[in-house]
């Protein structure tokens, strides 16, 4: 039932909670609402009419959100606290126009360069965003919505979520200030819209103690502002998402050298799951500190562009303080770990040639992780490593054989052949690596893989190489190899296994 009253404030507050928490993990996990949706089992429409509070969210939806976001329970939690306090007879409130809100959060608004730069002191974040705007509209633009979200560990919502409820994110420790005009000509005024554990959202008001500055129709501006975030409470990510149609996007990370930080870039879109970027990050040195930046023309509307990065030196420090666990030095390197679930179904396969580009920039992604992690590694039986192990839903993987420099890089890859003998030896897998278990394959197979022209080759593999293919091919339909063990067989910890460092025997 949708009413045009407008219920009580106390059921819009929950409302807009809700709303608030849910478009949050959408945007901490990279998701558009069609994939959302997809992954929840609903229609696109049902979940942009739930973020646009157009339709009621109900007991089921609230808990598939929450589970395929692993938001550990906190939409269930808000679901609930608005489900309490929502009236029986009044569901909705309906958006009332007002002079200036709709050309800023509509079409009217085109942003012609939005800039954004965090710089890392080595003790806290501060991000400063630049966006010059266009007002093609016939309203008089008075306020701009800018949101504020951190993750610390993006990979465990449930440390995550303990964290913020611990320690909120304040207004105070953001000391957000923002101004308007080239050169900071006038600052900017601004208010609160939702404020949680860690999210924030708020309008930055065209006006201040001295007047009033609104964008008028066929005028442009730059406006600018900054907010600082402690190191305990930003996690390795910074992303810029387009939310207006927007000419040339750039971004910058600004850290200390003596960190060694090592940086890559994801984008999504409405249309794709994550893909590293079509360009290369650029990478100078200045006076001690190390300066990444990249930048592309007309990014599509609602795509989201991802900067991650390792600080090597912070990694090796850390580690050697508390013993790190392996799977935590992999994971901090960008490998996803067992529980999660891009680990558990096919990877997409790629159309080619015509993705060719697409499959172009997967496999530098892997080139690149696979250079990173063997830094961190010595790995003696070779190495694999599949696109969805860095969060790439591509059928794409990379295998580096044992005492060689010799990549082997397999698209779209199946077995079609096996030979008749088989071994049984250990593997570790990058995604639990704290353990090894002995798994039984066949000591030669023949794989059917493609080119980027298309092309269809089957290569044979044998012994050890043959293996460590299997091992990345079942990675790519969503096979992990305790799947392969026998039914007695249990892993052991790495502590215990005597190979560590050493080749197969054949």
């Amino acid at each position: 039932m949708v009413s045009d009253e407008e219920p009580p404030g106390e059921d819009v507050a929950h409302l807009d909670a809700f709303i608030a928490e849910l478009r949050r993990w959408r945007d901490v996990r990279g998701l558009s609402r069609t994939a959302l949706a997809n992954a929840m089992g609903y229609s696109r429409s049902y979940v942009s009419k739930v973020e646009s509070a157009h339709e009621r969210p109900s007991r089921e939806f609230a808990k598939a959100a929450d589970e395929a976001l692993r938001a550990a329970g906190a939409l269930r939690r808000a679901w609930r606290d608005y489900d309490t306090n929502r009236p029986v007879a009044i569901r909705l409130i309906q958006p009332s126009p007002e002079v200036g809100v709709e050309a800023a959060t509509g079409s009217s608004l085109l942003v012609e360069h939005d800039d954004a730069e965090l710089h890392f002191d080595g003790h806290s974040y501060r991000a400063t965003m630049r966006r010059k705007l266009v007002n093609s509209g016939t309203e008089p633009i008075t306020r701009y919505l800018i949101r504020i979200a951190v993750d610390r560990y993006p990979d465990n919502p449930e440390q995550s979520n303990r964290l913020y409820r611990d320690n909120p994110l304040t207004w105070n420790e953001l000391a957000l200030t923002a101004w308007w005009g080239e050169g900071r000509a006038e600052p900017m005024h601004w208010v609160a819209q939702h404020d949680r554990d860690a999210f924030k959202e708020l309008w930055l008001l065209f006006a201040n103690d001295s007047g009033h500055f609104p964008l008028y129709p066929g005028q442009s501006t730059w406006i600018e502002y900054t907010y600082s975030v402690r190191a305990e409470k930003w996690g390795p990510w910074f992303r810029r998402a387009v939310r207006l149609p927007t000419k040339r996007l750039s971004m910058r990370l600004d850290f200390p050298a003596e960190l060694e930080p090592t940086v890559w870039g994801l984008h999504t879109s409405m249309t794709a799951e994550a893909m590293p970027f079509r360009t290369a990050i650029d990478e100078r040195h200045e006076q001690g500190r190390r300066v990444y930046s990249w930048a592309t023309e007309d990014p599509p509307l609602h795509a989201r562009y991802r900067l991650e990065w390792h600080f090597r030196a912070a990694a090796r420090i850390a580690a050697e303080a508390r013993q790190q666990r392996p799977s935590e030095v992999m994971q901090a390197l960008g490998v996803l770990q067992r529980d999660d679930p891009l680990l558990h179904r096919p990877a997409r396969p790629f159309v080619l040639p015509d993705e060719a580009e697409d499959a172009r920039r997967v496999l530098h992604e892997l080139r690149t992780a696979a250079k990173r992690i063997c830094r961190a590694h010595t790995f003696g039986k070779g190495m694999g490593l599949a696109a969805n192990q860095l969060g790439i839903d591509r059928a794409a993987a990379l295998v580096l054989p044992p005492g060689s420099e010799d990549l082997i890089m397999l698209l779209n890859p199946r077995i079609i052949e096996i030979g008749d003998q088989t071994d049984e030896q250990y593997e570790g897998c990058l995604s639990f690596f704290d353990v090894r278990g002995l798994v039984t394959r066949p000591l030669a197979l023949h794989v059917e893989h493609q080119e980027l022209s298309g092309a269809r080759r089957i290569t044979i593999f044998s012994h050890g190489v043959a293996r460590l293919v299997a091992h990345e091919v079942d990675h790519l339909h969503g096979v992990l190899y305790p799947e392969r063990m026998r039914t007695d067989a249990e892993s052991i910890p790495v502590a215990e296994y005597q190979g560590t460092g050493m080749n197969w025997e054949y």
